[in-house]
C-alpha cells in the first residue's frame, strides 16, 4: 500500500519529526511505501488563490501532484502540534489547497439538495498530535477541536470514517523514557491500520 504521510512541524529534530519518521519506518518494515511530505522543509505555499478555488480549476504542478498522491492514497497519516486548538497554518493550506472539491470530495444535486460525496479511497487515516496541555484539560476544558476537525470536518466530510486520532501530552514535561514509549505506540498503531501482509 502507498501510504502519504504529512508533517507539519517547523523545528527538525522536534518530537513531530520522530513521530512521523518511526511511521515511516514501520510501515515500510511492513512492506508498504511510505511518503513523507516535511511541509515546512518542502515550503509548502498555504495560500489558496481564487483562480484555485472552483472546481476544475488549473492548478499549479505541485499542488496537482499533490492533489493526485492524496487522492491514489491507501492511507493517511498526519503529524502536527496543537497550537490554539488547531493544526498549524501550513497544514490548514495544505487541507485548504489539496484536499479540495472534485479530489476529496464533491457534492451531487439529489431532489434539489447539494449532497455530499467523499472522494478519498485511504482505507483509514492516523492522526499524530503533540501537546503541552493535559488530555484532561484539553478534553473538559477546551473540548478537544482537533479530534473535531480531523475526524468529522475534514476526514469525514472527504468519506473516510476508519480514522484514529492520538495527542501526545505533556511533552514538555516528557522524559526520553517516555517519548520512547509514545514511538513505540506509534510503531503499533501503525500495525494495527496498516498491518504486513495487508
Amino acid at each position: 500500500m502507498n501510504i502519504s504521510i504529512i508533517l507539519a512541524h517547523p523545528t527538525e529534530g522536534s518530537f513531530n519529526h520522530a513521530i512521523a519518521q518511526a511511521a515511516a519506518e514501520r510501515l515500510e518494515a511492513n512492506g508498504h511505501t511510505a511518503t513523507i511530505h516535511d511541509l515546512y522543509r518542502e515550503k509548502f505555499d498555504p495560500m489558496l488563490e481564487t483562480g484555485e478555488i472552483a472546481s476544475g480549476s488549473g492548478l499549479p504542478d505541485d499542488i496537482a501532484r499533490r492533489c493526485r498522491e492524496i487522492a491514489a492514497a491507501d492511507g493517511i497519516i498526519i503529524v502536527h502540534p496543537n497550537w490554539w486548538g488547531q493544526p498549524p497554518a501550513i497544514l490548514k493550506g495544505w487541507t485548504d489547497r489539496v484536499l479540495r472539491t472534485g479530489v476529496a470530495y464533491e457534492f451531487k444535486v439529489v431532489d434539489g439538495q447539494g449532497v455530499l460525496n467523499g472522494l478519498l479511497k485511504a482505507r483509514a487515516a492516523i492522526v499524530f498530535n503533540t501537546s503541552n496541555t493535559d488530555d484532561a484539560v484539553e478534553r473538559d476544558d477546551f473540548g478537544d477541536t482537533l479530534d473535531m476537525i480531523w475526524k468529522k470536518c475534514v476526514f469525514g466530510f472527504c468519506g473516510l470514517t476508519n480514522v484514529h486520532r492520538r495527542n501526545f501530552s505533556v511533552v514538555i514535561a516528557s522524559t526520553e523514557q517516555q517519548r520512547k514509549a509514545w514511538l513505540d505506540e506509534v510503531a503499533k498503531t501503525v500495525d494495527t491500520y496498516f498491518p504486513a501482509g495487508k
